[in-house]
């Protein structure tokens, strides 16, 4: 690992913590519309909550921030097929390269059987060596994977779902399932598939007998891109992406795609494309041009978006040095042309709800 890598090992825990926090607000939401449903008709209630959230994103402008990549797990629309990460033929999966995972940020060495599971979340973290794969099975409740080549890495997580306090649970990797964060907690697996590699399961609940099923459903001997309904063709010079994440756990109301990028020896960019099929018109007036098209730079200089793609935001976002760190001697760091040129070499699907369209 890179003396970058380390910094942003170090940033995403930080973040990850950040996300929590969030998270525990949004369950905390969801419990309270929970018993409003009680007394509503549940698929008017989801519906409208949706619609008035990317109602709000659309008019104003705003960026959903940490909320839009941890959207609520069960806000996927019935009955509509989720995408399906490709696979990719030739490329080996953890069963027989277990020493791959992590390495790509374009791939994915393991998978989950789409006649029995949902896809809702696929990520590869070339800078912590994890991979993960969020799914659901027969419309449980959904399960997170996450694997890797370090037992550290996938201790140093914190679980989705619960308070902090509660989140950070240090495992052996012997298979049996415990349960974690107390009455507001779930279940959690650690084991090792094949020698060499790490894996965790966790799920909110207390249902052994689905936390099997879904572990049965993961497919340890293929491997699948991480497509997504953005490309970057462009990217500054020295500069390669360590991340990859798609949520499409909303599917097709709401998807987002974050990529990470960095430059040695401390510089990191985040390009997030959220879509909602709800968002209004971005009013936001141009303040500057990306590749001949309208662009607006934020106030504080470290954001920039490319507007007028219909229903969606697509945003580059830098900061040098990374949180908490001082920038080395002589290092610029990420600068508003390099997010610039980012953005002028980004490629959108057409239709970013049909993933046949998706690079």
């Amino acid at each position: 690992m890179t003396d970058l890598d380390e910094r942003i090992s170090s940033v995403l825990r930080e973040r990850a913590e950040g996300e929590t926090d969030t998270h525990r607000l949004l369950r905390a939401s969801r419990a309270r519309g929970r018993r409003r449903q009680l007394r509503r008709r549940a698929a008017t209630g989801t519906a409208l909550a949706l619609v008035g959230v990317l109602g709000f994103v659309g008019v104003t402008g705003t960026d959903l921030g940490g909320l839009t990549g941890r959207l609520p797990w069960t806000a996927a629309t019935p009955g509509v097929t989720a995408p399906v990460p490709p696979r990719a033929d030739g490329v080996p999966g953890v069963a027989q390269r277990p020493d791959l995972v992590g390495t790509d940020p374009g791939m994915l060495h393991l998978g989950v059987d789409p006649s029995q599971a949902r896809y809702l979340r696929w990520a590869v973290h070339r800078s912590i060596q994890v991979e993960s794969i969020q799914f659901s099975v027969g419309g449980g409740q959904p399960v997170l994977v996450e694997v890797s080549r370090s037992a550290q890495a996938i201790n140093q997580r914190p679980i989705e779902g619960v308070p902090i306090r509660q989140a950070v649970v240090r495992l052996t990797f012997d298979g049996a399932v415990r349960q974690f964060g107390g009455t507001a907690g779930g279940l959690v697996k650690a084991w090792q598939p094949v020698p060499g590699l790490y894996a965790r399961a966790s799920t909110l609940g207390g249902d052994q007998s689905a936390l099997a099923r879904a572990v049965d459903a993961i497919r340890w001997d293929e491997a699948r891109r991480c497509a997504a309904p953005l490309r970057l063709s462009t990217l500054p010079a020295g500069t390669t992406m360590s991340a990859c994440s798609v949520d499409v756990s909303a599917y097709p109301g709401v998807l987002s795609v974050d990529f990470t990028l960095q430059r040695e020896p401390s510089a990191a960019m985040w390009v997030r494309l959220l879509y909602g099929a709800q968002t209004g018109e971005n009013t936001t007036e141009s303040n500057r041009a990306v590749g001949g098209r309208p662009a607006y730079l934020y106030p504080d200089g470290t954001k920039l978006e490319l507007l007028g793609i219909p229903r969606a935001h697509l945003t580059a976002e830098f900061r040098s040095p990374l949180p908490g760190t001082d920038p080395p001697e002589g290092d610029p760091g990420f600068t508003v042309a390099d997010a610039t040129s980012v953005l002028a070499g980004a490629q959108v699907a057409k239709d970013l709800t049909d993933p046949d369209t998706w690079e």
